[in-house]
């Protein structure tokens, strides 16, 4: 199946026939948005994202074979173009603190409404993290139950950053926006885009999302304070 020009293609991983059937016809619903492909479990979906190439996955966390978040570290390691948003029936910090290491873009609960689903597949195909406050409040949570002093190699890796970039990264960490940050530092949304952009590029890492996790990973931002 081939899409237009500037449509988002999706690939569905899931192992109810039911909820395939039901994400299929909510998203092809659309214009910019293209269904391309089912998967029935974690191994089918690896599959069909090599096979198919799509802009974005949408991944079941509890599947056979192979769960969602073993597919989606082997996925995002494999094909740095291609999204996840995992889905979940269960709200639950394990599967939101284990998906985004896995390198998920973002968190999404299957009860969302059509419009959320969309706006969501939006967001991860644009290269942005998708992390609502409350599940930023869980991955801040998450690292203060987190023994042990900072990883020494991504301390080290933060001193390649200007120090605006540095700036810019803790800020991201707390879960501010791109506008959020450019009226913190009182500079234009593009600058602040620029900065993201670069510190992604000199720390290797896919969205904001993964900056996140990184800023507390390397003791840049601990939880409860800057």
């Amino acid at each position: 199946m081939t899409s237009g020009a500037g449509t988002i293609r999706v690939l569905i991983a899931d192992d109810q026939e039911m909820v395939r059937q039901g994400f299929t016809v909510l998203l092809n619903t659309k214009p910019d948005i293209d269904v391309i492909g089912q998967a029935v479990h974690g191994r089918d979906a690896i599959a069909k994202t090599a096979e198919l190439t799509p802009d974005v996955v949408l991944m079941d966390i509890r599947m056979p074979e192979l769960g969602g978040i073993e597919a989606t570290r082997r996925i995002t390691a494999d094909h740095p173009g291609t999204k996840v948003l995992v889905l979940t029936t269960f709200d639950l910090d394990e599967h939101v603190y284990d998906a985004l290491r896995a390198g998920a873009s973002g968190f999404l609960l299957k009860d969302a409404s059509a419009d959320q689903l969309a706006d969501a597949v939006r967001v991860v195909a644009a290269g942005d993290a998708l992390l609502a406050p409350g599940i930023t409040r869980r991955l801040i949570a998450e690292f203060s139950r987190m023994d042990g002093p900072p990883r020494a190699p991504l301390k080290q890796r933060v001193g390649e950053l200007t120090e605006r970039e540095t700036e810019v990264l803790a800020l991201i960490a707390q879960g501010l926006t791109n506008a959020e940050i450019a009226e913190h530092l009182v500079v234009a949304e593009q600058t602040v885009k620029t900065h993201v952009g670069r510190i992604l590029v000199k720390l290797g890492l896919r969205d904001r999302t993964q900056a996140a996790i990184f800023a507390y990973e390397s003791g840049l931002v601990r939880p409860g304070g800057h």
